[in-house]
């Protein structure tokens, strides 16, 4: 997904925002931590006189103070972004509502506490090779905590009770906690990231960590490594259906110059061309419904790839189909993390079946939660079912007696995560 133009949203009158050295300050960032590069300049900047700094939603705004920026040295300001954008990269606001749901921690103090230990998580990373350490900067020494846990092991290990009261104005926003507060635009408001551009960000920020580990901090590599599951083994879950398809009747007979047919030899003076093995058509089903969680998107856009690169990187021969409880036009295959699912209501995947049966592959991929109606007929292609994990009985809110069915026997059943 390219990088989007910044676009700048003013909420007040007042002092205004040097846009000149904001942005000077994001390219100094994405200099001294490259492999941030697609995050920082997928934040969407909205000029705020509320905010004391800089903060975040959990839409991937970021909400600046024009008087923090015209006091704040460049160099700092880029450690600022480098922070804002690691609370979304690590998902805290997500993270701190789940966490506050299981502990019933609400208020305004287990608010600022979610936001310090996501604060402790994130800071030991960011500081030094280019990016000076501010005056005041909230890290685990703080308590004589351990530098890199997690953000909920220190919500855990201790009552924060310890920590200076001039810490009581800190707020990076819903995005650091989940809380959100009353000058952030909302799900509805300019300029925000879907869920899907989100994972997408994500993906692909996690995909050049993992290629290039040495230029990264262990806490990122760590991240890196447990955002998204090993993909499934593709290569091999296919190879039956690559088999199948090069040994079926008028299949695989694409023929090649490149490297001319045995039978040449009998033939003087002429040249005839061999067979070329064809790699599967393979058309891929998600499950875009209501029950999906962002996570598991993430995870569907990683096996997506993985299938990309198993049929020889021929996207041609991929194609991805959003499916809820209807399903939308098989779209060809450009790059994984740039698309667009759709969707977010219930589930019968049955539909997701017959549209791409319309385009006659040679396998049927369907990534799912398994919490939907199963076509009653067997396809005429092979089928793979990769199920995102789910606990052994999954029950649906408004039905306590309901238990989704299991996929067909005529399906081949995978675990995703």
């Amino acid at each position: 997904m390219p990088p989007r133009p910044v676009r700048t949203v003013v909420r007040s009158s007042g002092l205004p925002l040097d846009m000149e050295k904001l942005l000077a300050a994001r390219l100094h960032a994405v200099k001294v931590r490259p492999y941030l590069a697609g995050a920082l300049f997928a934040l969407q900047v909205v000029e705020d006189h509320t905010v004391l700094t800089m903060a975040v939603d959990a839409h991937w705004r970021c909400y600046v103070s024009p008087g923090f920026v015209l006091r704040t040295p460049v160099e700092e300001l880029a450690g600022v972004w480098v922070h804002e954008v690691s609370h979304l990269l690590r998902d805290h606001h997500g993270r701190g509502e789940r966490y506050a749901r299981e502990q019933s921690a609400y208020g305004a103090g287990e608010r600022l506490r979610r936001n310090i230990a996501a604060d402790f998580e994130i800071n030991d990373d960011i500081y030094g090779d280019g990016l000076p350490q501010p005056a005041g900067a909230v890290l685990p020494s703080l308590l004589d905590l351990a530098p890199g846990l997690l953000m909920e092991e220190y919500l855990r290990s201790t009552s924060m009770s310890g920590l200076p009261v001039e810490l009581s104005w800190l707020d990076c926003g819903s995005g650091a906690d989940g809380h959100t507060r009353p000058w952030e635009l909302g799900p509805d408001g300019a300029n925000g990231l879907s869920r899907q551009e989100q994972d997408a960000v994500r993906f692909r920020i996690a995909e050049g960590i993992r290629a290039r580990p040495g230029d990264a901090p262990a806490g990122w590599r760590r991240w890196a490594d447990e955002a998204f599951h090993p993909p499934q083994p593709w290569r091999q879950l296919l190879g039956a259906a690559v088999r199948s398809a090069v040994s079926a009747p008028g299949v695989g007979d694409d023929h090649t110059y490149r490297r001319p047919s045995r039978r040449s030899a009998a033939l003087p003076g002429v040249l005839l061309p061999s067979l070329r093995r064809m790699p599967p058509r393979v058309c891929i089903v998600i499950d875009t419904s209501g029950s999906v969680s962002d996570g598991e998107l993430g995870s569907a856009l990683l096996e997506v790839a993985a299938i990309s690169r198993a049929v020889g990187g021929r996207r041609d021969l991929v194609s991805v189909i959003s499916c809820d409880a209807a399903a939308g036009v098989a779209v060809p295959l450009c790059r994984a993390e740039n698309l667009e699912l759709m969707g977010g209501g219930g589930t019968d995947l049955r539909s997701g079946f017959a549209q791409a049966l319309r385009s006659r592959p040679d396998v049927i991929v369907v990534l799912t939660d398994g919490q939907t109606p199963w076509p009653s007929a067997q396809p005429r292609c092979r089928t793979v079912v990769g199920l995102f994990a789910r606990p052994a009985r999954a029950v649906d809110e408004d039905d306590p007696e309901y238990s989704p069915d299991t996929p067909p026997h005529w399906a081949r059943v995978v675990s995703i995560g």
